[in-house]
């Protein structure tokens, strides 16, 4: 967030006009500070802490130098401490567009400050907003990182009390079409009417025959729940409930691996309750099919397995948390700032448009 303000400032508008993409060095010849290059790694540091790694010539504090006297030289580990500040980790390519646009701001700041555009109400009251922006990054990094720790004590005590979460099934899926293909009619051609491109297109399929193929499938999800429970092969079933809804190409497969709670439907996340061997009733959903499970077999994935999962849920919440006591609790005008205006939220896969929340842009 820091390094996108700076961007944002410079880098965008100044630098990135003027840095010239770098280039890859030719074969057999030596990169600058005589390092080798690759395109997409960073040189080989053979550059001292105190060395010179920017210089910008004709430009110094002191006026009274001349020519090659008048320059200004920031070392590496002024550069690199410039960069950390900035965006932790930078890549070289990042580092080349920091540099110039620094070498910009540092020219275009002294030329402001001759023509005393650093004095007056206005660039006080940036400074001042400009100093509460950069109090507020402080801010979000320090309970960043205070949200990141976490002690094994809260990692054991979190594992404990969601323990069903880690569960992990291996299981089988039968999935039955909501409704069998209904065969097109065969439509019928008027006295005077050419059969061929220009004949008429047939009829939709009744409401009476969409109810039919939906019931047909209904029922059949039942009777194959029955017989999976009764120990016949899922794939098998599988087979023949594509056959009967008249898909076409080949059965998808019933084996469902590594499956967790939170990798199945909301409706569906019960079969993790299922002993090894059973079957569940059909789950039928409104906008796709119906479903059988079989649960194979199921086992608890340990502390150690999970740690890292469990470290990120934490320290997210904690961090959430932390931030909460900074945002709302705000009364604005709507007869100066307009009403609020809201915008959907971005569909879920298999949600209809109006099952989505709005959100509030503010």
């Amino acid at each position: 967030m820091r390094f996108h303000c700076l961007a944002c400032l410079l880098l965008a508008g100044l630098a990135y006009g003027q840095a010239a993409p770098a280039t890859p060095p030719a074969a057999g010849a030596k990169a600058e500070q005589g390092a080798t290059v690759a395109p997409d790694k960073a040189p080989e540091t053979k550059v001292g802490p105190d060395d010179p790694v920017i210089t910008l010539k004709g430009f110094c504090a002191d006026a009274v130098q001349q020519g090659d006297a008048c320059k200004t030289v920031i070392s590496r580990t002024q550069f690199e401490k410039l960069a950390e500040e900035q965006q932790p980790g930078m890549s070289p390519a990042m580092g080349r567009r920091l540099a110039n646009g620094y070498a910009t701001l540092l020219r275009m700041s002294a030329a402001a400050e001759k023509r005393g555009l650093d004095k007056g109400a206005t660039f006080d009251d940036l400074m001042r907003f400009a100093r509460m922006q950069q109090l507020a990054m402080q801010l979000n990094r320090a309970l960043r990182e205070d949200s990141t720790k976490v002690s094994d004590a809260d990692l054991e005590d979190y594992y404990k009390k969601n323990e069903a979460s880690y569960e992990q099934a291996t299981l089988a899926r039968i999935v039955i079409a909501r409704a069998k293909q209904i065969k097109p009619a065969v439509a019928t051609t008027k006295p005077g009417e050419k059969a061929g491109a220009n004949a008429p297109a047939p009829p939709p399929p009744s409401e009476e025959q969409q109810k039919v193929a939906q019931e047909a499938m209904t029922k059949l999800a039942a009777e194959l729940r029955v017989r999976a429970a009764n120990g016949e092969d899922p794939d098998t079933l599988q087979k023949e409930a594509y056959a009967a809804a008249g898909l076409p190409g080949n059965a998808p497969t019933t084996k469902l691996e590594k499956a967790r709670r939170s990798t199945l439907p909301p409706g569906h996340q019960a079969v993790m309750d299922l002993k090894p061997g059973e079957v569940s009733e059909v789950i039928s959903d409104p906008n796709g099919g119906h479903y059988i499970y079989k649960l194979v077999s199921k086992q608890t994935l340990s502390l150690e397995t999970v740690k890292p999962d469990i470290q990120k849920i934490i320290s997210t919440q904690r961090y959430r948390d932390s931030m909460q006591g900074f945002q709302g609790n705000v009364d604005l005008n709507e007869a100066y700032f307009g009403p609020v205006q809201n915008r959907p939220m971005p569909p879920r896969p298999g949600a209809k448009p109006s099952d989505q929340p709005a959100v509030d842009p503010d």
